[in-house]
């Protein structure tokens, strides 16, 4: 049986980014999402829902994040689910599911920027997007097969 474990969310943060390091120095940076939907209901109305999601970047990533983004930012994230559980100082068993930051985007105005991480406590680098190569034709150097016909003249165009 295959197992796949893959989230991609886009929203905007609910608190300000909190970093903090593990013993070993990794980054670990703690942030809430909320994500929106909006929809029609049946009988015509808009309706809306916000799932709240709380996150966790490490590493370089941690940091990037920590440093440009507050509060309000929209954000594109892509990670995996994971489940933490834990007893409490009061005897009591505590969970908690969270996603865990393995690439995230920089959405809105300010330019963008793509961070990759690694698993946790892995270091990541900061990428910039790179434009889009054009598409590699076979005979691409020749010119185009048709450079040679005219259009028509006056009254013959057809619009």
């Amino acid at each position: 049986m295959a197992n796949f474990n893959k989230v991609i969310l886009a929203g905007n943060l609910t608190r300000d980014p909190q970093l903090t390091y593990l013993p070993s120095n990794t980054a670990v940076c703690e942030f809430g999402m909320a994500i929106n939907r909006k929809w029609k209901s049946q009988n015509g109305d808009m309706r809306d829902e916000t799932c709240f999601v709380d996150l966790r970047a490490y590493g370089r990533p941690a940091e990037t994040l920590n440093q440009y983004m507050s509060k309000g930012k929209p954000l594109l994230v892509e990670g995996r689910l994971k489940y933490d559980q834990w007893e409490g100082k009061d005897g009591q068993k505590r969970s908690k599911l969270y996603v865990v930051v393995d690439n995230f985007q920089f959405l809105g105005s300010g330019g963008a920027g793509v961070a990759r991480g690694n698993q946790e406590g892995g270091g990541g680098r900061v990428q910039r997007p790179q434009p889009a190569a054009a598409p590699t034709v076979a005979g691409a150097d020749e010119p185009p097969p048709y450079d040679d016909v005219q259009p028509p003249a006056g009254d013959d165009i057809p619009f």
